[in-house]
């Protein structure tokens, strides 16, 4: 939720905890980052590759837990966890990334190329 209240802008966030997080991240950030008139209002996504296949996506964008590591080539391997609840912190506690998805997305294949916003590096 946005809007203003008189001259005030106000932001308002789901309620539970991880939807909150993450809407945090895609949203409230960005926002904060312009208001104090940054030049980079929202970085770009980083690229790795699915640990796991996917199914198609549903209606709305998503944004999925994720754990990283590397495979033996080197790359950077994003693996979903196959649980996303919004509701399960332990899962949000264990993520270092978001797999984004967009909209009505195909099936994608474990070793496709992904989108991802990094934990560590959500910028302040």
């Amino acid at each position: 939720m946005f809007g203003h209240l008189g001259r005030l802008p106000f932001l308002g966030l789901p309620g539970n905890p991880v939807a909150a997080f993450v809407c945090t991240v895609v949203f409230v950030l960005p926002a904060l980052r312009r208001m104090a008139g940054l030049a980079t209002v929202v970085e770009s996504p980083a690229q790795a590759v699915l640990g796991r296949d996917l199914p198609e996506n549903d209606w709305r964008m998503d944004y999925m837990r994720a754990s990283l590591s590397h495979d033996a080539a080197g790359r950077l391997v994003a693996t979903p966890f196959p649980v996303q609840d919004s509701a399960m912190l332990h899962i949000l506690a264990h993520s270092q990334a978001l797999v984004v998805r967009a909209p009505h997305a195909p099936p994608a294949l474990a070793g496709e190329s992904c989108d991802i916003i990094r934990l560590d590096q959500v910028p302040a």
